[in-house]
């Protein structure tokens, strides 16, 4: 079954990146490799784009070595999930990152729950992992979901 989230934060990125170039300069692969940098920040003296959150800034330092192979089917303009997919044959990790689950905080603590157990356990592991939370003895799904639970003060984004 295909993953409606996979390549999300690549398809975002290359979106925002697509948005700084001027439209007569998208076909121009030198402009594309400039509007890279312009996104992402100035990697190489370790100066990444303040207003990036953390996953996409994880894609950038991807995107940074590689941005000749980005640009160059980016330049035909090939839709941004089929040049993601393509760049997931060099990096498979370009497709791993995801955004977190966003939860409305008005869903009641049921329907909170049921969302969980609909989630699978990696996923359900990733949120622990985004607020830092150890789940020492966790082995059933259930035993995870009682600790996001518990660590739900922890984080307004699940």
């Amino acid at each position: 079954k295909k993953d409606p989230k996979e390549c999300e934060v690549c398809i975002a990125n290359l979106e925002a990146i697509d948005a700084l170039i001027d439209k007569d300069e998208k076909t121009s692969k030198q402009s594309i490799m400039e509007g890279i940098t312009k996104h992402c920040g100035d990697l190489q003296n370790e100066a990444p784009n303040p207003n990036l959150n953390s996953r996409d800034r994880k894609m950038c330092y991807y995107f940074e070595p590689i941005r000749a192979a980005i640009a160059q089917p980016f330049s035909t303009r090939m839709p941004k999930d089929r040049v993601c997919k393509r760049l997931k044959k060099d990096n498979a990790e370009i497709c791993e990152v995801k955004y977190p689950v966003q939860v409305d905080e008005n869903i009641s603590p049921e329907e909170f729950l049921a969302k969980l157990k609909k989630m699978r356990v990696k996923e359900l592991k990733g949120i622990l992992n985004d607020r830092g939370v150890k789940c020492e003895g966790c082995l059933e799904k259930d035993d995870f979901i009682k600790r996001i639970v518990e660590t739900k003060h922890m984080s307004t984004d699940l």
